[in-house]
């Protein structure tokens, strides 16, 4: 079964907080969040502090704040579902310890030394509490076989439950399963809305970039939608003006005039949607 699209850094992992802590230079004694704090003793105000912070955008306290809320319970309860978030969020921003944890838990589940039963437990755990990251995943997991066997739609189901909540990986993904008839009946229109619904999203990190990439094709070769050279090359081009081939493979069967209309459309919805 192939990947259906480059799995994003945007992964989950519930690690005992030895190991969380291990992934930052003296991160066992103090962090520095305008000031440092010291986890052990971190008083009601410092947490306060730190969540206004994270709620704020800022990565790195979102990446303590995951920390938090995965230990020991004497800070704030535990609760793997704010753990998940608050530390996807921070990688989401670049954020280079809460990426470097996700990643390994990317490994963790297609590795030959991974414990199947408790990874998806925890990913089912997350799931059915509503997070929109555990239930792509578990999509994911079915679909690829990491837990010992492959249920396309079961993936579909989960796939389904976050693109609903515009988790924009599982839109890509959902729309793949529609475009090749896996898990559902094949649907090339239904494919090309979930892929407008990725596309949609700012930046085009995962599924949002190959949502734009996949909904150019369709438009490029009728399928689903109208067969529209504009729109697919406008597409192309959002997702990347550089992406040489596709670009000139199109503007060979395009005239002047057409390209110009692409970029004027690709320029406009770009200043509609800006990057955060």
């Amino acid at each position: 079964m192939r990947l259906r699209l480059l799995l994003p850094p945007l992964v989950l992992f519930f690690l005992a907080p030895s190991v969380l802590l291990a992934q930052h230079s003296a991160a066992s004694e103090h962090f520095r969040i305008a000031g440092v704090f010291q986890l052990p003793v971190l008083t009601q105000d410092q947490f306060n502090q730190l969540s206004s912070q994270a709620l704020m955008g800022d990565r790195e306290a979102q990446y303590w704040l995951a920390v938090l809320y995965n230990g020991d319970g004497k800070v704030v309860p535990k609760d793997s579902v704010k753990f998940l978030d608050w530390l996807n969020k921070s990688a989401e921003q670049g954020y280079a310890p809460a990426q470097r944890i996700l990643e390994g838990f990317t490994m963790n589940l297609s590795g030959t030394n991974r414990d199947p039963v408790k990874n998806e437990m925890y990913l089912l755990r997350g799931a059915e509490q509503g997070n929109a990251d555990s239930q792509f995943w578990l999509g994911a997991a079915y679909e690829q076989n990491w837990f010992g066997t492959t249920d396309l739609k079961e993936a579909a189901k989960w796939y389904r439950k976050a693109a609903e909540q515009g988790q924009p990986d599982a839109q890509t993904s959902l729309g793949m399963l529609y475009e090749d008839g896996d898990g559902v009946e094949q649907d090339y229109a239904v494919a090309a809305e979930w892929y407008r619904k990725a596309a949609e999203h700012v930046p085009d990190l995962g599924g949002a970039g190959v949502g734009r990439t996949r909904l150019a094709f369709l438009y490029m070769e009728g399928r689903g939608v109208p067969k529209d050279y504009v729109q697919a090359y406008m597409w192309f081009w959002v997702r990347d003006p550089e992406h040489v081939t596709n670009l000139k493979d199109l503007a060979s069967q395009m005239t002047p005039e057409q390209i110009h209309t692409a970029k004027h459309l690709a320029e406009q919805w770009e200043k509609e949607h800006p990057s955060p």
